[in-house]
């Protein structure tokens, strides 16, 4: 399992995709790999076939650990040799990796001698040829394993994911229909909610309920009645009194058992290691969005590139904020890596990252945000898109949040909290002093800062500088 990222040191299984004995080809998903900053599928890194499995499902493995054994060439064929998946090894050994030369010191892979061992397979060499592979493992996305399989038609059979059967049979889709990304045309998790965006889902009403109808009653009926002679009034007998009270429903139940997802732990485990590691304060500046307002109006933007733009600028400004600490290295970064806080729901929030974004216009800003949240949302993330971040924003204010003290990404020093604008009377003045009162779009920034980085008047002083360029937007 390679490394991650700077604060990912282990990952969890979560799914299996093949089984002891299997014949897989090259880059064939063979499990899912699950962070605190990405899920994803794990590609084996040679055909042959899998002798053996060394991590259960649901068990964590620190960055660097075997995951399974594929045997690869003659060794398929014999049933000797194997694999390792998960070490990652290059073309020399190096740490972590071994290269047992025995025997006549040959490898058999594909039938021949190999000359140079293939990038990311190690080889284990015998007099038997067998030769013995290892696949890095990465972070796999929410996705169980294989166990869903149906003709294609032409004799051959497609493999669904346990993920994949459940949304199909939630939206009533036939995955036949679905053509696949994946290797070999598997459909991937992205595939059928591609599918569902674009209509392909929509319910169709059954056969019963179309063959019936509904059939609604004439805009007229002749009435039968017809009136008799008025009868002397009786005297009617008294109203009756009110009915018996029914008994009491049994009250609802107040809770329902049940367990934290793996992405709500982890997002946990992330957080309560910031707060126990940072010493975090947070400070909050008004700024008034006006010029702002009327810019993105005309652009068809929200105001969060505006920030983001606004934030770079002083980062540049304020280099300090854009670094890392990790124990005493603190490391100040040259480039803004922009990380950009999306929330999934009721799933939880991932935060992918703008790489260079001090390069890029409020457009681009805009364009890459809109590109990076609806990724996230789909599945469709890749390690690098989460990895790397120097300063990361939050959004809460687009649910109409007025204040929030955000937890800063480790390991970094800070992070910037955008509030809704709300119009809200106040004091302005005129160019010749004269105060008056105006209606003006307001904001809040929050910015939640490690305190054994930098101190309290930088941190002002941060927050006033994206207040100036926020206030004096001209448009660049």
């Amino acid at each position: 399992m390679p490394q991650m990222g700077v604060s990912v040191a282990e990952g969890t299984v979560v799914a299996w995709r093949v089984e002891v004995g299997d014949q897989i080809e090259a880059d064939q998903t063979i499990c899912e790999i699950s962070t605190d900053k990405i899920d994803t599928e794990v590609p084996a890194p040679a055909s042959g076939v899998v002798t053996e499995i060394l991590v259960p499902v649901d068990t964590t493995v620190g960055v660097g650990e075997v995951l399974a054994r594929i045997a690869t060439g003659s060794a398929a064929a014999a049933g000797g040799g194997q694999a390792g998946a998960g070490g990652g090894a290059a073309e020399q050994p190096t740490p972590g990796v071994a290269s047992d030369h025995g025997g006549d010191g040959q490898a058999g892979v594909g039938g021949g001698i190999a000359e140079q061992p293939t990038p990311g397979v190690a080889g284990d060499r015998g007099g038997d040829g067998g030769a013995e592979a290892t696949a890095p493992a990465r972070e796999a996305a929410p996705s169980g394993a294989l166990s869903g399989a149906e003709g294609d038609g032409h004799g051959e059979r497609r493999r669904y994911s346990p993920v994949v059967q459940r949304i199909a049979s939630e939206h009533g889709i036939d995955l036949a229909q679905i053509p696949g990304t994946g290797r070999g045309g598997r459909v991937r998790k992205q595939d059928v909610l591609a599918f569902i965006e674009s209509g392909g889902a929509l319910a169709q009403p059954s056969g019963a309920e179309a063959a019936a109808g509904v059939q609604e009653p004439p805009l007229h009926i002749e009435s039968p009645y017809r009136p008799e002679p008025a009868a002397p009034r009786r005297p009617t007998a008294p109203p009756p009194g009110p009915p018996p009270p029914l008994p009491p429903e049994p009250a609802p139940a107040l809770s329902a058992p049940g367990h934290l997802s793996r992405m709500r732990r982890q997002i946990g485990e992330h957080m309560k290691r910031s707060l126990d590691t940072t010493a975090t304060c947070t400070t909050w500046i008004e700024a008034d969005m006006s010029r702002v307002e009327s810019a993105r109006k005309g652009l068809g933007l929200t105001a969060l590139p505006f920030v983001a733009r606004a934030t770079i600028a002083a980062l540049r400004e304020h280099p300090t904020l854009n670094a890392w600490l990790q124990g005493e290295d603190y490391a100040v970064h040259q480039a803004v890596h922009l990380g950009i806080a999306v929330s999934l729901g009721e799933d939880g929030l991932i935060v992918p990252v703008v790489h260079d974004a001090h390069e890029l216009s409020v457009e681009g800003l805009a364009a890459r945000i809109r590109d990076l949240a609806r990724r996230a949302r789909q599945g469709g993330l890749t390690p690098d898109d989460v990895r790397g971040g120097t300063f990361t924003i939050t959004n809460p204010g687009q649910f109409g949040s007025i204040m929030a003290t955000p937890i800063i990404n480790l390991p970094q020093v800070a992070i910037l909290d955008l509030e809704a604008v709300i119009k809200r009377p106040v004091v302005v003045a005129d160019a010749d002093g004269n105060d008056s009162i105006a209606i003006r779009p307001m904001t809040i920034l929050g910015l939640s800062w490690d305190h054994r980085a930098l101190d309290g008047a930088v941190a002002a002083q941060f927050l006033a500088t994206v207040k100036r360029h926020i206030e004096g937007w001209s448009g660049t």
